[in-house]
């Protein structure tokens, strides 16, 4: 029956009651993982070996009309794989997220697509990647590589959100226990953190300067860091000034601090994909031979800011899925509802008289479901670029590379999170009418 029932069906015996809005947002996150791993797979080199066998993805590595081509893209095969499977997921959330336009509640017929149906979604999704395993691979990969980097851009931005919101409440919720409880023990602990954030953003900015500049040259290098570092010092004093403590009480160094920590990772995100190997020590040069020049890692993607990256989508994609914030703003910029909508408990199905799930979205959807598979499309896309480490390959000269355009993207995506954080402390002030408690 889980074939094609709903999303609760799959719940277990020891499983907690449920909402089927939350289930089907988990399911869905399960797919982009399961799709992560794929990748991950993929770029192993004992794998990428395995898809030379694939027709038409390598071109130019077997031979052509008997005649043995010169033309060996062994180094490319893991990257154009996580390619294609950055483009079926990425297809499979754009489906369902045409398919999902103006879903009102799950009355909608087009809503058991959503919450049901699971095996047969697994199995379009499997169809889509092995078709886009077999597209020609001509300019395919140069080409969504900027639909890759505009993808990313996007997701970092929400990413951002999700941060402003989560330091936000956080303040919030410990000077509320402090206000209600042992007031020295909370605000030694917001101090605790906010000097651990600190800290280690100060130590990474001079990391920053010592392995990614030089005395003489990497002036790019230079300017990121210390524009990034100056406002970042802006945002923190702006934070603590008293007209923004008059309009915004909860706001503090707590939120400045982990908004400095989080810009500080993305310069040095940015930073590792300078293409000049003097000014950055972590450049990964792989020619046609699949040899490495600049270091002997065995993939293009396993360095310190990937796994980073990698670990901060986790935890945004799951925080996307789960978590409703306690910030009205937030909700109506993310198209969540702000305590979910519909039917309550009263609506769950009984199992042997234990509920197990209900049905929370009769009288009308707890999110957006076009908005939400949007977002898992993007996730998908910067997955793809950090698995591959934003590096593009030169089709003439067969050597994959970091261009500027990655370097760019990762700049104006921290600036864009400072001025978002910088807008959420003076908004109060500039807008005095509208409510932003």
């Amino acid at each position: 029956s889980c074939l094609c029932g709903s999303a609760p069906c799959l719940l277990c015996g020891c499983c907690p009651s449920a909402k089927n809005s939350t289930i089907s947002r988990l399911l869905f996150t399960f797919f982009l993982f399961l799709g992560t791993l794929v990748s991950v797979i993929m770029i192993i080199p004992g794998v990428e070996k395995e898809l030379y066998k694939l027709p038409g993805f390598c071109e130019g590595s077997g031979s052509v009309l008997g005649v043995q081509t010169k033309v060996d893209c062994g180094s490319f095969l893991g990257h154009k794989a996580v390619y294609r499977m950055g483009f079926a997921m990425a297809a499979f959330f754009c489906l369902f997220a045409v398919l999902m336009v103006c879903v009102r509640s799950s009355k909608d017929p087009r809503a058991a697509l959503q919450n049901g149906f699971w095996f047969f979604k697994f199995l379009v999704l499997v169809g889509i990647t092995v078709g886009a395993f077999y597209i020609p691979d001509g300019t395919f990969t140069s080409v969504w590589f900027y639909f890759g980097v505009v993808g990313s851009f996007l997701f970092i931005l929400i990413q951002l959100v999700l941060l402003i919101d989560l330091a936000h409440s956080w303040s919030q919720r410990w000077l509320r226990n402090a206000d209600q409880g042992s007031a020295k023990g909370w605000y030694a602990a917001l101090c605790i953190i906010t000097f651990i954030f600190y800290a280690a953003s100060i130590a990474a900015v001079a990391l920053l300067y010592i392995y990614y500049t030089k005395p003489e040259g990497c002036t790019e290098g230079k300017a990121f860091i210390s524009i990034n570092l100056i406002l970042c010092l802006i945002v923190s004093v702006v934070s603590i000034l008293p007209k923004i403590q008059e309009a915004q009480p909860h706001s503090g160094l707590l939120q400045a601090s982990l908004i400095t920590l989080y810009t500080i990772y993305v310069t040095w995100s940015a930073l590792a994909n300078v293409p000049v190997q003097r000014c950055n020590p972590t450049l990964l040069l792989r020619n046609s031979t699949g040899s490495a020049t600049a270091t002997e890692a065995l993939t293009t993607w396993w360095d310190a800011p990937s796994i980073v990256g990698l670990v901060i989508f986790i935890l945004c994609t799951l925080f996307i899925s789960l978590r409703c914030s306690d910030h009205p703003q937030v909700n109506k910029l993310m198209l969540t509802e702000e305590s979910g909508a519909g039917a309550g408990p009263g609506g769950a199905a009984e199992e042997g008289g234990v509920r197990r799930a209900y049905d929370n979205e009769q009288d009308g959807v707890s999110y957006n479901y076009t908005f939400f598979h949007l977002c898992l499309l993007l996730a998908a896309l910067y997955i793809m670029m950090t698995l591959t480490n934003w590096y593009s390959p030169d089709e003439s000269s067969q050597v994959l590379r970091s261009p500027w355009t990655a370097v760019w993207v990762k700049i104006c995506s921290s600036w864009a999170g400072l001025l978002l954080y910088l807008w959420t402390l003076v908004a109060p002030l500039v807008l005095p009418d509208r409510d932003f408690s």
